[in-house]
């Protein structure tokens, strides 16, 4: 297939890149990952008001109606710079609102997601940290009107700033009896915790549901069937993450390009040497494929093509593997300034740490590309 972006589209990546360049520089990153919150509020309501946060929502509930491709151009730019927001995590609990939920529940939440005055997250691993249908063990129990969740939820990107939370919950013994329920923060018996990360531009954490009561009219769709609208979205968060990773790799790629030709050593630049030009050549070459491997799943998402999971899990697996290896390749051939706090080489090493397990590492998603293939 032939692929481009619109002229709308490249319109978009420089009025984004723009924005990031005036209001987010990896100096002022540094600063926000500090705050108690992890991401700067008044950056998120600007970008909530210029469209960015509703782009793929729809238009009768406040956001701009645009397809996935779009929010990749968002994504590159985001990721280039590290931009810590809790933007991956509100896509995926809104894209569960829309296309999962009744016109109520959509009504509901989706105008304060569009508008940002409300962030969201997915709810999904457990102690076991498997992405089967087997591995949500979280309890629902029917009691009248109501249903009372019982569990722990681990590894929740943005646990403790999001206002709604997309649950994964058991529903039944059947291994597929999972349901889909949308819990508010502020619930009783609902406490988010703060886990240690090693990359600071994306908080995780843990969420205890004690015997958390919601309405039984927070269920997404019907109760015990929505392991197939969970596949999707693990498959979108792959996405969304891979997105974002394509622009942190060429950014951690420029960034030691640039480095390899000031250093000098024994007289000469050491970009002239092959045992630092090879390793730059590869990492090129190996962001170029993914680059082209996660367009094509973007758009097969968008136009709902039969091949879009394995694309994804396609493109989610060589980022998966090469990503951070070309991190620890941009440490090490910066020598032992890389490891320090003051180069920036190193928080694009932690990005990669972060983003190799989310929604499914390497070996995951190899395992999945073979079983889609029939092996």
């Amino acid at each position: 297939m032939n692929f481009g972006f619109s002229e709308e589209q490249e319109l978009l990546r420089a009025e984004v890149r723009k924005f990031l360049d005036q209001n987010a520089s990896i100096e002022e990153t540094r600063k926000i990952v500090e705050s108690q919150e992890g991401f700067d509020r008044h950056l998120w309501n600007r970008m909530a008001e210029l469209g960015w946060v509703g782009l793929t929502m729809p238009e009768q509930h406040g956001g701009m109606g645009l397809g996935l491709v779009t929010l990749l151009v968002v994504l590159e730019e985001t990721g280039r710079s590290l931009f810590p927001s809790p933007l991956i995590s509100t896509v995926i609990a809104a894209k569960a609102i829309e296309r999962f939920g009744n016109d109520e529940q959509q009504a509901r939440w989706l105008p304060g997601l569009a508008d940002g005055s409300q962030v969201a997250t997915f709810a999904l691993l457990e102690q076991s940290d498997d992405l089967a249908a087997e591995g949500i063990e979280l309890t629902s129990t029917r009691d009248g009107d109501d249903v009372l969740l019982r569990g722990r939820k681990l590894y929740v990107p943005d646990a403790c700033t999001a206002n709604l939370i997309v649950v994964a919950v058991r529903s039944g013994a059947d291994p597929e009896a999972v349901s889909l329920v949308v819990v508010e923060s502020d619930a009783a018996g609902l406490e988010a915790t703060d886990l240690p990360a090693m990359d600071l531009s994306k908080r995780l954490g843990k969420i205890d549901f004690s015997d958390v009561r919601v309405p039984a009219a927070s269920v997404l769709g019907s109760p015990g069937t929505a392991w197939p609208a969970i596949r999707y979205l693990i498959d979108l968060g792959a996405a969304l993450v891979t997105a974002e990773t394509v622009g942190a790799a060429e950014q951690a790629n420029q960034i030691t390009v640039d480095f390899a030709k000031e250093r000098i050593q024994f007289g000469s630049p050491i970009g002239r040497f092959q045992g630092v030009k090879h390793p730059l050549a590869e990492m090129y070459v190996d962001i170029e494929s993914y680059k082209s491997l996660i367009y094509y799943a973007f758009w097969a998402l968008d136009e709902g093509e039969d091949g879009a999971a394995l694309a994804i899990s396609r493109a989610k697996a060589y980022a998966s593997e090469t990503f951070p290896e070309a991190g620890i390749n941009g440490v090490q051939l910066h020598g032992g300034v890389g490891y320090t706090w003051e180069y920036d080489i190193q928080l694009y090493l932690k990005r990669g740490k972060w983003m190799r397990p989310m929604f499914g590492d390497a070996n995951y998603h190899y395992d999945r590309i073979a079983s889609l293939g029939g092996l």
